[in-house]
């Protein structure tokens, strides 16, 4: 059909040299000579013939000028050489290509599997450095064929079980079938380290396509929505002294050293508002039903987030103490300890350093104590008695900054962001991103070899079926445990629902049939011989 419609549009030349670029004039088809439309006077035509082409079918390429008018034309144009409009009845043979379709007649070809698919689609759709990264690795086809390399190792240790089933009283087997399931069972306990592995790295690559989700945690005029705005560079919330100013959760998307990164600026949380089972007293009640609807918003952003900024505000000294007090709000501290622990990065912010003088020094006695409570950490004190942030036992679980969202706070005129300390907490934010999602190792055999960020491209369809394919292989350790008498029949169907789990990862159909099988247990154990 690609050369019927090249032949109608371009009468009289030759069809062009495959994969050459060939320059002719487009005509309106079946019409005579002097009354013979132009459509195009200078079209680049490319001719692929199958099977070697993207879609494993012929492909002719029309590459027009793109005005509007010249683009409809060629469309119309190549709708009247179908031989169905000119008459016969029945379906078209050429049409619009319905979404997707040029991919999925790629898949139904062989020319590409699911997981380049996803990938190919990850690719379309990537707006930062790390998400472009992750889809183009996905992209490589080296994920199925590691799936596949795994699949086979399933197809051969159910062979194994497949022959002691049917032919352990007919032949002569070198090993005991004791000792034949224990190889087995090693294999198996192998592959299931590699694939919890896995799943965890799936983890990581949805932080790297879908974004990582970080919440502005703090009490009313904290600065949370000044910092988001200094982060973003724009007004993206409104700043108040009035305390409440943020009822709603205020999300805005940026890029951070090619993290796509989902802040949620959320309501300052207030005493006597935080917790299911409070009893709301009249000093709650009087927030209003929207600022506590906002509370309520705002604690569920905070549970589902990824990574957590707390911002502590510094106070002035009331005395003639020079003490800048870093007070952590009863609320802040009672969510910080209800989190599950090690699930969520933890930042913490002492903003509003503009307040502290030359001569003054940063009490973080109530942030010492936080730490303590939640995590066991403490901060170490210096000299003067107070404890200090260039002390602090910083781990992987938090980091510390310290900042200002003053506009005029330049000790350096042409660069404020960094003398107000918020590049400092941009390339940190960056840094505990790089280690979220830094792909875990694991060891595998020489002849298949892993590669670290290929393991990031697995999607959460492949997450969910390689949780699946764990579950599978679960069963089998408990079916084949030497804690009882090892079921060889469960144990066997639990491979071969694990095997399926991966064959349905990469689209290739059903794992393990009965030829393949069968050709194991010749292989390997040589019955009928």
């Amino acid at each position: 059909m690609a050369i019927i419609v090249y032949n109608a549009l371009c009468p009289g030349k030759a069809k062009p040299r495959p994969r050459y670029a060939a320059l002719r004039t487009l005509y309106e088809p079946f019409t005579e000579s002097p009354n013979r439309q132009v459509l195009d006077p200078g079209s680049l035509v490319f001719y692929f013939p199958a099977p070697n082409t993207v879609t494993g079918e012929d492909v002719l390429e029309f590459h027009v000028h793109g005005g509007p008018a010249i683009v409809k034309a060629v469309l119309a144009a190549i709708a009247k050489v179908d031989p169905v409009s000119k008459g016969p009845t029945g379906p078209p043979k050429i049409r619009y290509a319905e979404p997707g379709e040029f991919t999925r007649r790629a898949f139904y070809n062989n020319r590409l599997d699911l997981t380049q698919i996803e990938a190919l689609g990850d690719s379309l759709s990537a707006e930062t450095e790390q998400q472009r990264r992750v889809a183009v690795n996905g992209t490589i086809n080296k994920l199925t064929e590691r799936y596949e390399a795994w699949r086979s190792e399933l197809l051969y240790a159910r062979g194994e079980l497949e022959a002691l089933i049917d032919f352990s009283e007919d032949q002569h087997f070198e090993d005991s079938p004791r000792q034949l399931i224990a190889s087995v069972e090693r294999q198996v306990n192998s592959l299931y380290s590699k694939i919890c592995s896995s799943i965890k790295n799936a983890f990581k690559g949805e932080l790297l396509r879908g974004g990582i989700r970080i919440a502005l945690l703090g009490a009313p005029n904290a600065g949370k929505s000044s910092l988001l705005n200094r982060i973003v560079r724009r007004e993206a919330a409104i700043v108040s002294n009035e305390a409440g100013t943020t009822r709603d959760v205020i999300e805005v998307s940026v890029d951070i050293g090619g993290f796509l990164c989902k802040f949620g600026d959320l309501a300052g949380l207030r005493k006597s508002t935080l917790g299911i089972n409070d009893n709301q007293d009249e000093s709650a009640l009087s927030l209003g039903v929207v600022e506590l609807e906002g509370i309520r918003r705002a604690k569920k952003w905070i549970f589902d987030a990824d990574v957590i900024i707390v911002v502590l505000p510094v106070q002035r000294p009331t005395d003639a103490s020079q003490v800048c007090k870093v007070s952590v709000d009863q609320e802040i501290s009672k969510i910080l300890v209800e989190l599950e622990a090690g699930r969520q990065k933890l930042f913490f912010v002492v903003n509003k350093i503009d307040l502290v003088g030359p001569e003054d020094k940063i009490d973080l006695s109530e942030v010492s104590k936080l730490l303590h409570t939640i995590q066991g950490n403490d901060l170490v004190s210096t000299g003067t008695g107070q404890p200090s942030l260039n002390n602090l036992n910083i781990n992987r679980w938090a980091d510390f900054f310290q900042i200002s969202c003053k506009d005029d706070l330049n000790v350096d005129p042409s660069n404020s962001i960094h003398s107000s300390g918020i590049q400092e907490l941009l390339q940190g934010l960056s840094q505990g991103f790089t280690a979220m999602t830094t792909p875990e190792v694991f060891q595998d055999d020489q002849s298949h070899p892993m590669s670290r960020e290929e393991s990031l491209g697995a999607s959460e369809r492949h997450r969910l079926l390689l949780v699946q394919c764990q579950g599978y292989l679960s069963a089998f350790c408990e079916h084949v445990s030497s804690s009882h008498d090892t079921d060889v029949v469960l144990a066997a169907e639990a491979l071969r629902g694990a095997a399926d789990c991966l064959a349905k990862i990469s689209g290739k159909g059903e794992a393990g049939d009965v030829e393949e099988v069968l050709g194991v247990v010749f292989e390997k154990f040589c019955v009928g011989k």
